[in-house]
């Protein structure tokens, strides 16, 4: 092997690559609290027993987890100025693309949640009088989301790393400022490196965390 890593030039580009990384993190904190508010509406809508309600609900799941999430980002940036003539910035543009495509799966993982609350837990709430907006707040949804909680966290972490793929679309997160810099230093292996470490890093602890709250679940469900 001839080739000689070389990381010096990289010394000077952390303030970029922090920048970078700053943006990374807004656009996966914001597409995480969208994900995780609209998937739990988007649950109950795919629950009702309304078939309108119902049916486009479920049609909105499939499109979104059964197409590219490269291929959402870059319909959103270019098709929605030039068909409904709107003009976002491209940070929140980023922001909806990822949180939309978040919320279709983390609508999946409530539903999963919400099938695992008991049936006496939501009899007793009827027995007590409460209306359907009490139960499903007070009783349905923290069951469901402490159930749903470790795939939650693991959809958090799959779109913190797809948030890369609006590089392709010129947002200057963290993968856009190391492609940048890969072609400005001719270093394409040392760059790509580095920022893989750097997603590595951030990802690592959310993983372990629902690691240990997917644990804790599984030890109460055995007492």
């Amino acid at each position: 092997m001839s080739y000689t890593f070389d990381f010096s030039f990289l010394e000077n580009s952390a303030p970029r690559l922090l920048e970078g990384l700053g943006v990374t993190l807004q656009l996966a904190v914001a597409a995480n609290v969208m994900g995780l508010v609209l998937g739990f509406l988007l649950c109950l809508a795919v629950m009702s027993p309304w078939a309108l309600l119902r049916w486009p609900a479920q049609l909105f799941i499939e499109f979104f987890r059964c197409t590219p999430a490269l291929l959402q980002i870059v319909w959103f940036f270019y098709c929605i100025p030039m068909v409904f003539d709107v003009f976002i910035d491209p940070i929140p543009l980023g922001v909806l693309a990822l949180g939309l495509n978040l919320t279709a799966f983390n609508a999946e993982a409530y539903r999963a949640g919400v099938q695992a609350v008991p049936r006496e837990h939501l009899d007793a709430s009827t027995a007590l009088g409460l209306k359907p907006w009490q139960r499903t707040l007070h009783v349905v949804l923290p069951q469901a989301l402490r159930n749903a909680t470790p795939v939650l966290m693991t959809n958090g972490i799959g779109t913190l790393q797809q948030s890369a793929l609006v590089a392709i679309v010129a947002i200057a997160d963290l993968m856009y400022v190391a492609k940048t810099l890969a072609t400005e230093a001719y270093r394409p292996l040392e760059t790509y490196s580095v920022v893989a470490l750097i997603y590595f890093a951030v990802s690592l602890p959310i993983a372990r965390i629902a690691h240990l709250v997917e644990r804790r679940q599984d030890a109460a469900m055995t007492r």
